[in-house]
């Protein structure tokens, strides 16, 4: 009787230590199952992660109704909205113009007028009405186009990996974080004025006959053709002007 009892406790001991045992195998496995990427899991270059594409996207103008007519600014903006799309618009200029204000219309006729002016025929032009959500917010006529525009083809802003110590295996590759150069590229994207720049070149505009000229046959007797800019002649523009 006292053998038995005195082998009971080594028993449930081992009954233990096997549980404990397969628990670690379990846990063993399920570690085994993730795998650590040691290779680049996206492209290193920013320009690759962040790619500047051409899309299209509005050109948007809002007017707030200050009166029954356009005053000088707006005016200004009218015209400026106009020539930007006579020069890279698409399809038609949608108004949009809010209801419940008594002076919206007058204000329109006023637009109207003013893309007449400057260019843009009463055909190029669609309105619609809207429901502003807040009657307490100043609702402005909206005047949109499409345009072709250069953007960034990802969303800035995303951090997928930690910056920190714990994943261990991005910091020892040493490699640009996800976010890196998408700023850079958004600004330089808002800075291009005509987006067909990135797709080709420009037509070389007409050479200066005359300075060519001069540029072959200075080489032709062995000097240089470059220009030496100097600054001890103040005025001289002025006296030949005044001459």
């Amino acid at each position: 009787m006292s053998r038995s009892s005195a082998t009971s406790p080594a028993r449930s001991v081992g009954s233990r230590l096997l549980i404990l045992a397969a628990l670690g195998a379990g846990l063993a496995a399920c570690s085994s199952d993730k795998v650590v990427q040691t290779g680049s899991v996206y492209p290193y270059d920013y320009r690759d992660r962040h790619p500047i594409v051409l899309t299209e996207k509005p050109n948007n103008l809002d007017i707030f109704i200050r009166g029954e007519r356009l005053d000088e600014r707006q005016v200004d903006d009218v015209k400026t909205f106009a020539a930007q799309y006579r020069s890279r618009g698409a399809g038609s200029v949608a108004v949009q113009v809010p209801k419940g204000d008594p002076a919206v219309h007058r204000t329109l006729d006023s637009i109207r007028h003013t893309l007449t002016a400057a260019g843009v025929s009463g055909r190029s032009v669609s309105v619609s009405s809207y429901q502003p959500t807040d009657p307490s917010l100043a609702a402005p006529i909206r005047l949109s186009f499409r345009q072709m525009q250069a953007a960034v083809d990802s969303e800035c802003g995303l951090w997928p990996q930690d910056l920190g110590v714990s994943n261990a295996g991005f910091n020892l590759r040493n490699e640009p974080y996800w976010n890196f150069g998408c700023a850079t590229q958004s600004n330089f994207a808002a800075q291009i004025a005509d987006p067909v720049d990135l797709v080709r070149g420009r037509t070389p505009g007409a050479i200066d006959p005359i300075r060519r000229t001069n540029n072959i046959e200075k080489l032709r007797d062995g000097n240089d053709p470059s220009t030496n800019y100097r600054q001890d002649g103040t005025g001289r523009i002025n006296q030949a002007v005044a001459q």
